[in-house]
């Protein structure tokens, strides 16, 4: 007999359960705003979904860059059959403009720093390239006065 904790766990395809609650639901593809609560709107429907599965499914919409978008500019939360369920408040909009922002700035940064290494790797190469040129022409210059 096995002991059913000693066997792996399959791991969780976030991704794929997304995908699904995409294709079953116009909320989750329109990335609108979602009802506060939504996940029990989410299990009534689709109890066999493990509530941890759906939990890290909807952390990754939730902070997506389109989802923060509409969430900015949105006005109103929606229920799984998109019926209105609530405002989107100031302070929500506000939320989400500021992620958006640090998001935004955090890739500004990382391409600079990658502009920067390829700017200095660039100039190393070139110093290094002028270095051999030098030592090229003197081992010229000192190898005609030789002979």
């Amino acid at each position: 007999m096995t002991n059913p904790e000693s066997t792996p766990k399959k791991p969780i395809d976030v991704r794929g359960l997304l995908k699904e609650l995409h294709e079953k639901f116009e909320v989750f593809r329109n990335h609108s705003p979602l009802a506060i609560g939504i996940d029990k709107q989410v299990i009534a429907l689709l109890p066999e979904l493990e509530k941890k599965a759906l939990r890290l499914a909807m952390r990754s919409h939730t902070v997506s860059t389109r989802y923060l978008k509409e969430m900015e500019k949105g006005k109103v939360r929606l229920n799984l059959d998109a019926t209105p369920a609530d405002e989107v408040t100031d302070e929500n909009r506000l939320h989400a403009t500021e992620l958006l922002r640090e998001r935004f700035k955090k890739q500004a940064d990382q391409r600079k720093a990658v502009e920067a290494a390829t700017k200095a790797a660039e100039a190393a190469a070139k110093a290094e390239q002028r270095r051999v040129e030098k030592l090229s022409q003197l081992a010229d210059k000192f190898s005609r006065k030789a002979r």
